[in-house]
């Protein structure tokens, strides 16, 4: 597979071909651009991998040394063959298979295959044949591999070949992948500190923890200026992170065909994968996490993080992003950044909202219209009307005393307060994270990462299907790419997004069903209450109403209907992402979050817009009521509200879905796996140290796919939009997202830390898509906010009641209830519509009775204008419009404001950023200048023995 990688001293493109038609191997080739006069045609140039392996032990001085010189540094490389020769005699037996090293004790395992033997499989002799091409292909490309007979695995037939990448391949892939490497020690001092930092003592984690590290100056790696870099030990010079990565870059584009029968596409280890041929490709963690290696070279970062990080009495503790960072790499250091950044975000956000509730609980008793509603003599007077077609009779008004003090927890004027303030909340946390993830940014080296590595993170699946190359007008480049036609772009643009769209039908449609559902089912709860048995439930038996029976049940329904939804479509998802073939890997993620999240928002907010926005809102009055799909014969007649408003049925909505999601999210996230590796680790668990293999435990554990940082952030963006789309119906919503939270990163780092083989190491700086995704929900949490308060809560009503319509000169909400509900004559209303023989209660009489009341704002029986709408109801219509309008400007006012307020990159980052490039190009005008001198006196015939630059007499590496 062709590779591009970068430009060498002569300005040829240099890329690297696993298993190429002419070598059946990795390959280095090399592309001259074509340019007009220069009588170069764009031919190609193949070599060996042989060839490069030579090519790259030669490379590795880039000045001549003088014969003293040369005859000390292999006096020195003979030593070490010597002991090298001495160690690998170790006996196998007498050596603990708990080790992440070869036999020999020396050479590092960098990757691990595993694989079957199962003579009963058909295709045995196809796979043997495949691994056996493969794995010859992997030696030319430099890697060195250890096969593990199944004779002495602990399920006696899977055989394990451990992988390991010495120092020219690890350097020629580094300097490919552009890796940055340290050049200098930072000279420029921490200036951070923070007034009060000592009340966050408690909190904070050992230096030694946080920081295992100095922090360095780094730059892009060079093979052919090794010494420019703080290279002490080659050996560790590049983290088991940085090794895993440049290893699975090789398996990736390697061939496992022969020449006579390759074919473009088969290559990579995820295909292997597919086939059987592999049954796993995982690097190894580096110890048991519960303890320390007995290896002295054993660096333990696993234990040291599942000591700091990964157990729940350290929840209040910060987290070691470095030491995150360090052993599973940027991307998933991004993740644990972002998700801490924003769990201490929720802190601000729960306080706020808990003030907020306390608040509501404290003027219990001042909420004038709920003590209406309960009075026997003002809510114990009014007849409603039927709330359901002949299964519901006629009933009093405080029949709903419970639920209207319930309704004022969280509809009152605190709610306002809270809509404006998360505004506000949401902006400073988005806006304060960039600056966080920019000082990650320089911190982690991820500084211009995007820019440098765009064709570096091809997808081998692209570069399968790509038979042409073209030349980048930008860099000047010849580059892949996918020769494909507009009729097959079209094509699968409509398959994909057709699809997508046919899911979002589906979920509407089953929307659609859980709204039947509420209506048919509310008229059978009615009736089964309507002698009020659930009083004989004891602790909640007096709050059950039909009301609250309906919308839990639904909402349980709802849930469920959801959870199936997801199941079946992540699977689509990711088979239409496929078919669109995408460049990259973050173009590939970016394009499956769009897909995933649209549907998620379609499919967990679909009910809570519904109750907030649609419920109670189009119900018409008794003389002419209103039926779904507008079909009276339908019989399903659309839902009223309560008296105390639909917020509280929005609040049960938000609650059950939202709690439920992240319980069930953390049974699927903690319990399944732990379940799955205690079966699969069951016969091996009390295997010794020295005989259950460290590849073994490794492979005993589940597969952290590429896509399970996805799920992670789907997750909490879910959860983002539950705080702040409807956080004006339940205050408590960012409390209970902070106790998940809490919990959910020690969660999480427990599973990746303990039942997770490690990841593949991988780049990325920043959270991608998703914060594009997360300023929409910001946006758009405002308008959904403000129409809430206006249209879902009774807010603006009782405001327009309190300066518009109180009786007497005083403004007061003494009448309210009486105001907010019209009158209706019982004769008028219709057969069809009347309660069924029995259904009424036995106080009712309609001979004395005449009158009901519903919820609306029209003219009585009898006036000119009857049951028209009241001028009151327009004058609510208008303060309500009014209200978004002006809370939406004084929002996004505010978020702009403080958005331009805060830089997105601190000023010591950005003092930083630009002290690193200057001193890159200082120490490199002075490293070539030391160069060209040592090069000069030895033209001039003069030792350099002792010469600082370039070159000491360095002993090769015998493992090369």
């Amino acid at each position: 597979m062709n590779r591009i990688a970068g430009k060498p001293r002569d300005d040829s493109l240099i890329e690297v071909q696993c298993g190429g038609e002419d070598n059946n191997g990795c390959q280095l080739e090399s592309f001259a651009e074509e340019v007009p006069g220069n009588g170069h045609n764009g031919s190609e140039s193949s070599s060996s991998c042989v060839d490069l392996a030579v090519s790259l032990h030669s490379s590795r001085s880039s000045v001549s040394v003088c014969v003293e010189c040369e005859r000390e540094c292999s006096q020195h490389h003979n030593e070490s063959i010597h002991q090298l020769s001495s160690v690998s005699g170790v006996d196998k037996q007498q050596q603990s298979k708990d080790s992440v090293f070869f036999r020999d004790g020396v050479r590092r395992i960098d990757f691990v295959l595993s694989y079957y033997m199962d003579e009963k499989d058909k295709d045995a002799d196809k796979k043997q044949e495949r691994r056996k091409v493969y794995e010859a292909k992997l030696q030319e490309c430099g890697l060195e591999l250890e096969t593990e007979d199944k004779s002495e695995s602990e399920d006696g037939r899977t055989c394990y070949v451990k992988i390991h990448a010495p120092w020219e391949v690890l350097a020629t892939y580094a300097e490919i992948l552009k890796i940055k490497v340290p050049f200098k020690v930072n000279d420029i001092p921490d200036h951070r500190d923070m007034p009060l930092s000592w009340l966050c003592t408690p909190f904070r984690l050992p230096t030694h923890v946080m920081h295992p590290e100095p922090d360095f100056f780094t730059s892009p790696f060079d093979k052919s200026k090794v010494d420019f870099f703080l290279i002490d030990n080659k050996d560790t010079f590049f983290p088991p992170s940085t090794r895993n990565r440049i290893v699975y870059y090789i398996l990736s584009r390697c061939a496992y065909q022969n020449t006579a029968s390759q074919q473009n596409d088969k290559k990579g280890i995820k295909r292997l994968l597919n086939n059987g041929t592999y049954t796993a490709a995982f690097p190894l963690h580096d110890c048991r996490y519960w303890t320390q290696s007995r290896d002295p070279n054993c660096e333990n970062e696993r234990y040291s993080l599942y000591r700091y990080w990964a157990q729940f009495f350290r929840f209040y503790k910060e987290q070691p992003l470095d030491r995150i960072r360090n052993y599973y790499g940027e991307k998933i250091g991004i993740y644990f950044a972002w998700l801490g950044f924003y769990t201490e975000m929720l802190f601000y956000a729960a306080l706020v909202g808990l003030f907020c509730f306390i608040y509501a609980v404290t003027t219990y008793d001042q909420s004038v219209w709920s003590k209406e509603i309960c009075s026997e003599n003002i809510g114990g007077q009014i007849v409603m009307c039927p709330l359901c077609d002949k299964k519901c009779g006629y009933w009093k008004l405080n029949s709903t005393c419970n639920s209207t003090w319930q309704s004022h927890l969280f509809d009152n004027v605190g709610t306002v307060f809270f809509a404006v303030f998360m505004a506000i909340w949401v902006t400073l946390f988005l806006e304060l994270w960039k600056r966080r993830q920019a000082r990650l940014e320089y911190e982690w080296d991820l500084v211009d990462f995007e820019e440098e590595q765009q064709q570096l993170q091809l997808r081998p699946e692209y570069e399968i299907k790509c038979q042409k190359r073209r030349l980048n007008r930008i860099t000047q480049e010849m580059e892949l790419v996918l020769d494909r036609s507009t009729a097959d772009w079209v094509g699968k643009l409509c398959i994909c997004w057709s699809t997508v769209v046919l899911w979002i039908a589906l979920i509407i449609a089953s929307i659609i069903g859980v709204i039947a559902y509420r209506l048919a089912v509310y008229a059978a709860f009615a009736s089964a209450m309507r002698d009020s048995p659930t009083n004989k439930i004891q602790l909640v038996g007096s709050v059950i109403t039909p009301q609250l029976a309906t919308s839990v049940t639904a909402s349980c329904i709802n849930f469920v209907i959801i959870m199936i939804l997801n199941f079946f479509y992540e699977r689509v998802a990711i088979w239409i992402t496929d078919l669109e073939i995408p460049k990259t890997h973050l173009e590939y993620e970016n394009r499956l979050t769009v897909k995933m999240f649209l549907f998620q928002f379609v499919n967990y907010y679909s009910s809570c817009f519904y109750v907030a926005f649609f419920k109670g809102k189009f119900v018409g009055y008794p003389g002419d009521y209103a039926y779904m799909f507008n079909n009276k014969w339908s019989g399903l007649r659309n839902e009223e509200c309560d008296p105390g408003g639909c917020l509280i049925e929005l609040t049960t909505q938000l609650v059950i879905v939202m709690t439920g999601k992240q319980a069930w999210g953390n049974i699927q996230e903690a319990l399944v796996p732990w379940m799955k590796n205690w079966w699969v680790s069951r016969s091996a668990r009390n295997h010794p140290e020295s005989l259950y293999s460290r590849w073994e435990q490794d492979h005993d554990l589940q597969n952290f796919s590429q896509l399970g940082l996805f799920y992670e952030y789907l997750e909490m963006v879910i959860q983002f939009g539950f705080i702040t789309l409807f956080v004006a119906s339940f205050p408590l919503a960012p409390l209970l997202a902070l106790l998940n939270n809490i919990l959910e990163v020690r969660v999480d780092a427990w599973k990746l830390t303990t039942q997770f083989r490690r990841p593949i190491a991988a780049k990325a700086h920043s959270i991608g898509a998703w914060e594009e995704i997360l300023h929409m929900i910001a946006v758009f949490s405002v308008v959904t906010n403000a129409f809430i308060v206006a249209f879902t809560s009774d807010m603006i009503p009782r405001l327009v009641y309190l300066y518009a319509y109180h009786p007497g000169n005083e403004p007061t909400m003494q009448g309210y209830i009486n105001n907010s509900l019209s009158i209706f004559n019982i004769s008028q209303i219709p057969m069809d519509n009347q309660p069924e023989a029995g259904e009424n209660p036995g106080w009712f009489n309609s001979s004395d009775i005449t009158t009901c009341r519903y919820r609306d704002y029209r003219y009585p029986p009898g006036h000119e204008k009857e049951y028209s709408h009241t001028m009151q109801f327009w004058h609510i219509i208008a303060a309500k419009l009014a209200f978004i309008i002006i809370m939406e400007h004084v929002a996004f006012l505010v978020k702009f404001f403080v958005a331009w307020l805060i830089p997105d990159v601190p000023s010591d980052v950005k003092a930083r950023v630009r002290r690193e490039r200057y001193l890159i190009q200082e120490y490199l005008q002075k490293y070539e200048l030391e160069k060209l001198k040592v090069q000069l006196s030895v033209n001039n015939g003069a030792c350099t023995c002792d010469a600082p630059h370039p070159t000491a007499c360095t002993p090769v590496d015998p493992r090369l």
